[in-house]
């Protein structure tokens, strides 16, 4: 386990010197966009749209980190291939970007050199994430609507992806109380199904995908990777208000998200969903994934969750 180089405010330096001050307003106010991306066989996957997301969030937060956005997609894949050698040719990589508008000015006779936009790109082995997820590929997970709301557009528009995220821990938290590895469901203030704590919800009725309409949502790259690969397999979709009631009656429902791509649904409320099994149009979907980034991801989380204690043990 090798030292990782994180870009931080125009440097490479070591992660363990990469550190963000005590004043800053992503400290202060969660005032930070964010973007988090993954690689297959070590290439990012959508990189461009990952970071379209961040300039979009960047510009809705009214931040000027400094640099175009072409510019930090090159500091991005060279922040990627300063990391690939520490690991494995067969690790893929979780790539990270944190941007806030840098320490408060009320605090700027601490910093002699200015104040400045905190931008920081880091890359992660994607083993420790994979590796404990890889069992969810066959049991599945079981989702529960929590007491927590997702954010109206009105408030704070959902489709920014900062670190102002009390609600989804809010709804970890109380998903926990209901039973462990339960996944919370946020519903939006007119009571529809919206979105999980960075992920995306899909159902399947009589063949058709459905899925929450953008308004209160963010819009994840995943998910939008989703709808595409349906098109292309002839399944129609569907963005509508979705309540409780549509997802009881739902043949199948599915999560999407960055890292793991897609994962099925056993329960919704406590109540099995279909068999419990993946359905039909989720495994279509899983085939077309995997056609689409070149390797077997489920398979590469099974072998990384043999290898995760081992890594795990080495010494930094």
């Amino acid at each position: 386990m090798p030292h990782r180089t994180v870009y931080f405010n125009g440097r490479f330096v070591p992660e363990t010197e990469a550190r963000v001050s005590i004043f800053d307003s992503a400290l202060m106010y969660g005032d930070m966009a964010f973007e988090m991306t993954r690689t297959y066989a070590r290439r990012p996957f959508k990189l461009r749209e990952h970071l379209h997301r961040l300039y979009g969030s960047l510009r809705l937060l009214e931040i000027d980190c400094g640099l175009s956005l072409a510019e930090m997609e090159r500091i991005t894949l060279e922040t990627l291939e300063l990391n690939l050698p520490g690991e494995a040719a067969d690790v893929d990589w979780q790539i990270m970007h944190d941007v806030s508008r840098g320490p408060l000015d009320v605090y700027r006779t601490a910093f002699p050199e200015g104040l400045r936009p905190t931008i920081s790109v880091n890359c992660w082995p994607l083993i420790t994430h994979m590796g404990g997820f890889a069992p969810k590929y066959a049991s599945g997970v079981h989702l529960v609507i929590p007491a927590q709301q997702a954010l109206p557009a009105h408030l704070v528009d959902p489709k920014a992806k900062t670190r102002s995220r009390l609600h989804y821990q809010m709804a970890n938290l109380q998903a926990a109380r209901m039973g462990a590895g339960r996944w919370p469901v946020l519903l939006d203030p007119d009571g529809f199904l919206a979105e999980g704590p960075g992920w995306n919800l899909f159902l399947v009725k009589d063949g058709e995908l459905l899925t929450p309409e953008p308004r209160n949502i963010l819009l994840g790259v995943s998910r939008a990777t989703t709808i595409e690969l349906a098109g292309k397999l002839g399944i129609r979709v569907h963005e509508v208000n979705l309540g409780r009631y549509e997802a009881l009656c739902a043949d199948e429902i599915f999560c999407t998200a960055t890292t793991y791509a897609l994962v099925h649904a056993t329960t919704f409320e406590g109540q099995p969903i279909g068999n419990g099994g993946p359905g039909p149009i989720f495994c279509r979907l899983l085939d077309a994934w995997k056609q689409l980034v070149g390797i077997d991801f489920v398979v590469q989380a099974r072998s990384y969750a043999e290898r995760l204690p081992a890594w795990e043990s080495q010494t930094p």
